[in-house]
């Protein structure tokens, strides 16, 4: 009886120990571009677990192609934005995919696709891990998804 007990508040204790056993998913999104046959684009959180993680690939059910970029504002105040080959995911810290910073440009979108449907982004990291992350669509216009 004692040793069951022992093991029960060892695995409460270890539960409640800081953040997720790995890298987790959330509020992931997609927009739909405004122009047929244009790009549209991810957005997520991902929440660091214990041990630092990277990422190094995202696709998309919704897409042909994905690239991860990050947009910036260049020399004389140019907004553009420049290809990702891997985000660093610190330890026990949210890496956040956003309007106006990293995202993952989608190519060649299903013309089936809809706002209000739900698709799934698939994350790989360089550890071989893998995260299949559910993600709204929303029209170009729409504002994001409330979470």
């Amino acid at each position: 009886m004692m040793k069951r007990w022992w093991v029960l508040a060892a695995a409460t204790a270890a539960a409640g120990c800081g953040g997720p056993e790995r890298v987790t998913v959330d509020d992931a999104w997609v927009r739909l571009p405004a122009v047929a046959g244009r790009p549209g684009v991810a957005y997520f959180t991902l929440r660091g677990g214990p041990s630092p993680a990277t990422l190094i690939d995202v696709s998309a059910d919704i897409a042909v192609r994905a690239e991860m970029h990050e947009s910036m504002t260049g020399a004389g105040g140019m907004a553009g934005m420049k290809p990702l080959a891997s985000v660093a995911v610190p330890a026990r810290t949210d890496t956040v995919f956003a309007p106006g910073g990293r995202h993952v440009m989608l190519f060649d979108i299903n013309p089936k696709a809809k706002a209000g449907r739900i698709y799934t982004l698939t994350l790989n990291f360089a550890n071989g891990g893998r995260i299949y992350a559910p993600a709204m669509v929303v029209r170009a216009a729409d504002p994001p998804p409330s979470f």
